[in-house]
């Protein structure tokens, strides 16, 4: 997704809009305008509707105002099924950290994804049932409206469809749709979670490809996106959740390099000389230690690729690795989860954590991911190409470690 804003909350929860979703709301609008005639049939035949065609297209542009309202109230319904996940998920202790509309709907985000199949099972079940819902309220409100509005029938009559529709479209068993993790919930009842994921993951992607291939027949742009979107977050997700499964019981300290194989550099080090170094070494990133007479080493920054490449290749001489540093740094600890580093790493955008040991004076308070303290010690760095390694040494051996007892990753 593109950049989102908050334009309220319901029930705490806040409520963004992607700029995607300002794409798509008026092309909607425009595809439910431009169809308005047949859609007019479709209800008068199915629905005994009797709405008046020529009412909603006496003025050319009736029938876009009419598919604005009809796309509004359908992005509302979508609303509404996030929150039945969100509410239900919140019921179980799991926090919702916003409900976000975008090109191909909703998402409710999730801060975690609950484990117990009975859980999921429920939160997954409640958006397609509040769409039912909402489409049933839609044709109530349809059958008291007056013949006269035709517009407004027109609308309702539309939603109690579309609502239904999508609340059909969503138990498609495609992974990580709703239909997706009710499948995945049932699977996960007599197997592994992580192996129960695995097979979701696996069928959802057959159904994104033949989605895919439909859409390309129907040259349909939305359902080719959607097909890409469902490929892209099914492996996504289950790459997640075997990774979880395979670094249960890691910790940093099992997989990080360790100061003493650990290449460092110091404030004053030319921007040629490191850029050498990268070279030579093979690293795109350095730990910047400081060395005092009192104290002996000391963290003071981290340098990388990006920070050095900034500088002019005539002026690196004359430039310091002080001068380019980072000096904000996301840090963890020796202790901490692999899987806790692995989420760090991927939401500030990183490739590496600096692993400190905090002093007695501050461990106690301060959490990871907080720029360290002058008492800190740097132990270690951890990276992406460290994390992946451990990952493929848990999928193959069961362990991280020789010595220690195997340990099967599903």
């Amino acid at each position: 997704m593109m950049k989102s804003f908050r334009i309220g909350s319901l029930f705490g929860i806040p409520i963004k809009l992607d700029l995607t979703f300002l794409l798509v709301l008026p092309l909607f609008a425009y595809l439910i305008g431009a169809q308005i005639g047949p859609v007019v049939d479709i209800l008068n035949t199915s629905m005994n509707a009797g709405i008046d065609a020529d009412a909603l297209t006496a003025e050319w542009w009736l029938p876009y105002v009419v598919g604005l309202a009809a796309a509004i109230g359908l992005f509302v319904g979508v609303v509404l099924h996030e929150l039945g996940h969100s509410l239900t998920a919140q019921r179980y202790g799991f926090p919702i950290d916003s409900i976000t509309l975008w090109l191909f709907g909703g998402i409710a985000a999730l801060s975690e994804m609950p484990e117990d199949w009975k859980q999921e099972f429920n939160i997954a079940i409640a958006g397609p049932i509040v769409s039912v819902l909402v489409g049933i309220a839609s044709y109530l409100l349809f059958l008291i409206t007056p013949e006269a509005f035709s517009g407004t029938r027109f609308v309702l009559g539309y939603l109690a469809v579309l609502n239904v529709a999508l609340a059909i479209f969503n138990m498609i068993p495609a992974f990580p749709m709703d239909g997706g993790r009710i499948l995945r919930a049932l699977l996960a009842r007599g197997r592994p979670y992580a192996k129960a994921t695995q097979q979701a993951a696996g069928i959802g992607k057959l159904f994104a490809v033949f989605m895919g291939l439909f859409g390309l027949l129907a040259f349909n742009i939305i359902l080719i996106g959607v097909a890409f979107f469902v490929y892209i977050a099914a492996s996504s997700e289950a790459q997640q959740v075997t990774m979880k499964a395979a670094f249960q019981d890691v910790t940093v300290g099992d997989i990080m390099t360790s100061t003493g194989d650990l290449h460092t550099v110091e404030p004053d080090t030319p921007i040629s000389t490191l850029i050498q170094r990268m070279f030579t070494e093979r690293h795109t990133g350095y730990p910047v230690v400081e060395y005092d007479a009192l104290e002996g080493e000391r963290l003071v920054g981290l340098v990388t690729l990006s920070d050095a490449r900034g500088i002019d290749p005539v002026e690196r001489d004359a430039y310091t690795v002080e001068d380019v540093m980072t000096t904000d740094l996301q840090t963890i600890s020796a202790d901490s989860d692999a899987m806790t580093a692995i989420e760090q790493m991927q939401k500030h955008g990183i490739g590496r954590l600096l692993v400190v040991e905090n002093d007695a004076q501050h461990s106690a308070d301060r959490p990871d991911g907080e720029t360290p303290h002058e008492g800190d010690e740097l132990v270690g760095l951890i990276s992406r190409s460290d994390v992946m390694t451990a990952f493929d040494i848990v999928q193959k051996s069961g362990s991280v470690s020789p010595v220690g007892q195997p340990q099967t990753a599903d």
